[in-house]
């Protein structure tokens, strides 16, 4: 395990190897407050594929919980680790922290899709992730990474005081991807070749979350990288830079005329970045903001329909 993890007691470990051809859970081990489901058919009998899905005890992680799990799909294997519902991050008592931890290791040939749900912390909520991935040149990863304000039929929108998840992706051994997500604005900065991003969800004494958010209840970050998804990241870039174009321009006069009374001028519902990022453009990651939940299922499903061939099911249907 990682050096963060170290000190902590592991609660999960999963393999997924290939027996008599296929991909397939070759041992799976969790304790409280995880626990993995590995249903016995989940998409098209004829697609090798393993989807496993993970699950808290008491239906979400609560106060000082911390969950540590080793990942690991070997060579030529296929595994999609999804969630049954949004992630709940109960309220912080006695200022405590909930942490989760993941280490994935993805084999030559291999596709890891991590595909969960999003985040939803309650009021007060302490909230940090970290999830490292450990693959080879002829791996294949999709990581999806998002959060909700929270709570909207309570009236709580960004109204936690803490979410940080950091994302790390290393190729045989040398990193490609360091990502940081702690402030709803980026800072960046070299570290030697290394490029380091973060963005933060802190309520502060200045400013709170919802004030910065303004009118946007959705933060989404979506990584693509390795030879199985190439088709999906040229597809997404192309996609993306079209929407944004239509989206993302100097309003006219008579636009800004319009806003000023009050009608026919609003914010985007939903905005999107793409970016390339590694040797050759290797990866690509996609970063989103938008006002409702469904609007992000939605772009999530219409970009990855072209994966179900891979997986058996559609992410996101």
């Amino acid at each position: 395990m990682m050096a963060e993890s170290s000190v902590k007691m592991e609660t999960g470990r999963l393999v997924i190897g290939r027996v008599g051809g296929k991909s397939t859970v070759t041992r799976c081990f969790s304790k409280y407050p995880l626990k993995f489901i590995v249903p016995s058919k989940a998409g098209r009998s004829e697609i090798d594929a393993v989807w496993i899905y993970t699950l808290t005890y008491g239906g979400g992680i609560v106060s000082g919980d911390c969950i540590s799990f080793d990942l690991t799909v070997e060579d030529d294997c296929t595994a999609v680790l999804t969630t049954q519902a949004s992630t709940k991050v109960y309220k912080s008592v006695a200022l405590k922290c909930s942490e989760q931890i993941m280490e994935a290791r993805v084999g030559n040939g291999a596709l890891l899709v991590l595909i969960p749900d999003p985040v939803t912390c309650f009021s007060t909520a302490k909230y940090s992730q970290k999830q490292v991935f450990r693959i080879m040149s002829g791996s294949s990863l999709l990581v999806v990474d998002w959060i909700t304000s929270g709570r909207h039929e309570s009236g709580e929108k960004w109204d936690f005081t803490l979410y940080k998840s950091t994302n790390h992706i290393y190729m045989e051994a040398k990193p490609v991807f360091l990502d940081t997500v702690t402030q709803p604005y980026r800072t960046l900065s070299n570290l030697g070749k290394k490029l380091f991003i973060s963005v933060l969800l802190e309520n502060g004494h200045v400013t709170s979350i919802a004030e910065r958010m303004q009118d946007y209840q959705v933060i989404a970050m979506v990584i693509l990288m390795g030879p199985k998804l190439k088709h999906i990241q040229n597809q997404i870039q192309e996609d993306v830079k079209k929407m944004m174009s239509g989206q993302l321009h100097v309003p006219s006069i008579r636009e800004r005329t319009k806003a000023s009374n009050g009608d026919g001028y609003t914010k985007p519902p939903l905005i999107a970045s793409c970016n390339s990022f590694g040797t050759k453009g290797i990866g690509v990651v996609v970063r989103i903001a938008a006002t409702t939940t469904e609007s992000v299922y939605s772009f999530l499903h219409s970009q990855l329909t072209g994966m179900e061939p891979m997986l058996g099911l559609c992410p996101y249907l």
